[in-house]
């Protein structure tokens, strides 16, 4: 069967022959086009992105027992990617990324406290500006300051206007009182408020699209499984018997990076968990992986029943993954595969089913497939690349390496990871590289950097690394623009109000002591 090439596809888009329900780079038959060039419509895109969920805990990524069925289902529809990664293993900077395709440095956001600054626009008004219709509900963690192309609809966007002020404290760091409390799991009956996002999804796709002649691309901020974590009875108990904390050894300790080491002082867990805790936090979160595909379910049936699945991309990610005490790290903010690695599924007109793809994406790049499936020129400054010739099967398509960065609380310096292929590099700015080969050593235990045979590896990574950014100006950058929040803060409160609002997370002593100094 011959394939429309880019050229004739942007010919036609040109021309205005048809929207671009399909897809360019070659995904499609002429048999698909010349199908969709008459219904003349352009595809919609409904984007899921939950919170805190990490690749691994899914079924279709061959877990043994989390379930998934939802989500297998739709990876069953669609193109599954077992290695993709998010620009930022934390929400704002995790969020920014995703929805720009750009580095989350480029537009300044390293931490909970500094959100989005406006400098590149957002997929989302990209599409809204070619004539879609934009709406999103759920978390976003965004800067409402700024036009960000949606319609919104009980939106979220806490850290704009709560900055998590624990990530101003990175020279030197200090400690975060509660972050240990979080490693625990309780049992509930009531649904989570997820439940509420996704039937004003539902009714949305139901009742609204109907409404409008443009074509529609639907944002849509899961909350779960971000702590606290708390499952249905059902769910914990099913996996309350069959988890178990993972194996970690003084050896492995002792040889974390010492940015690490610092982060596990940080959020207070250098001191050994109860098993019992553990247990029950690793049963509470698997319950909420498994609520959460019940909400996926029910948004993905409502375009089965409206019959709009034939004409629209379904999206399915997470901000970023969640560390499960692999290393001894709990929760997120480094770069270990546990809190990069992040869930990535695609179904939607013209893409193969069931296709598997292992190389390497990110967020970067689903932004820019998504401008491309919308049938939008991708903007030269996007820093990702088009994942549709590598779904479609073209040798040596696609991302040539993913990068991702953390400047995030608990981190004492600005760290930044490269991987290509089985390689993976992260570098922690004045304090040296780590260098794993994923293949041989998918749980990142061994640190290759100064064996000889890795020595190749190393220099192509750093080289990548090095021409893509300016790692140590972006660690002096994320330092500057933290003590300017912090800064400000002292200027606007008196220093009573300034103890109040640091000790609600770093406590009585240390809220004390730093508003002294501050003052």
């Amino acid at each position: 069967m011959s394939k429309i090439t880019r050229r004739e596809f942007n010919k036609r888009i040109t021309a205005g022959l048809f929207g671009a329900a399909a897809v360019g780079s070659g995904i499609l038959s002429l048999d698909s086009f010349a199908k969709e060039s008459s219904r003349n419509k352009r595809p919609n895109f409904v984007f899921v992105c939950s919170d805190q969920h990490s690749a691994k805990y899914n079924s279709f990524a061959g877990h043994p027992f989390v379930k998934t069925p939802s989500l297998d289902r739709i990876a069953k529809n669609g193109v599954a990617f077992t290695s993709a990664y998010c620009g930022s293993p934390l929400c704002v900077p995790g969020r920014s990324c995703m929805i720009t395709g750009m580095y989350a440095s480029d537009v300044n956001s390293f931490c909970n406290s500094t959100v989005y600054d406006g400098s590149y626009p957002t997929w989302g008004k990209r599409l809204r500006d070619s004539g879609y219709y934009c709406r999103a509900t759920g978390k976003q963690d965004l800067n409402p300051a700024f036009d960000l192309g949606f319609d919104e609809v009980d939106v979220s966007h806490g850290h704009a206007a709560n900055p998590d002020i624990t990530s101003l404290f990175r020279r030197p760091v200090g400690y975060r009182m509660k972050e240990r409390e979080e490693i625990d799991g309780t049992v509930r009956e009531k649904r989570h408020n997820d439940q509420t996002t996704a039937h004003r999804v539902i009714n949305f796709i139901r009742n609204e699209t109907k409404k409008t002649d443009k074509p529609w691309a639907l944002f849509v901020g899961l909350l779960e499984p971000h702590p606290a974590w708390s499952g249905l009875k059902e769910y914990f108990d099913y996996y309350l018997h069959k988890v178990e904390p993972p194996a970690i050894s003084i050896d492995e300790l002792d040889q974390l990076p010492l940015s690490y080491q610092v982060m596990r002082n940080f959020k207070r867990i250098s001191t050994p968990i109860p098993e019992e805790k553990i247990k029950r936090a690793m049963a509470a979160y698997l319950s909420m992986v498994s609520e959460l595909d019940e909400y996926i379910q029910e948004i993905y049936k409502s375009l089965e029943e409206t019959n709009q699945l034939d004409n629209t991309y379904f999206i399915y990610t997470s901000d970023h993954g969640e560390s499960f005490g692999a290393h001894g790290m709990w929760l997120k903010g480094n770069l270990y595969e546990e809190a990069a690695n992040i869930p990535l599924v695609i179904s939607g007109p013209g893409l193969p089913k069931g296709r598997v793809i292992n190389l390497p994406v990110s967020h970067v790049d689903l932004v820019a497939t998504i401008i491309e499936l919308a049938g939008i020129k991708i903007p030269e400054e996007l820093r990702g690349t088009s994942l549709l010739p590598l779904v479609n099967g073209k040798t040596g398509a696609g991302p040539q390496f993913v990068y991702s960065e953390s400047h995030c609380e608990g981190n004492s310096t600005g760290s930044f990871m490269i991987r290509k292929g089985d390689w993976k590099l992260i570098h922690f700015s004045y304090y040296g590289d780590y260098l794993f080969n994923l293949k041989e050593d998918p749980d990142e235990k061994r640190n290759r950097i100064d064996n000889s045979s890795a020595k190749d590896a190393a220099k192509e990574l750093r080289d990548i690394l090095y021409k893509q950014v300016n790692p140590e100006e972006i660690t002096q950058r994320a330092f500057v623009l933290q003590d300017k929040i912090l800064k400000s803060f002292a200027n606007k409160m008196n220093e009573e109000e300034l103890f109040e609002k640091f000790r609600s997370r770093l406590g009585d002593g240390q809220a004390r002591i730093l508003t002294n100094k501050l003052f």
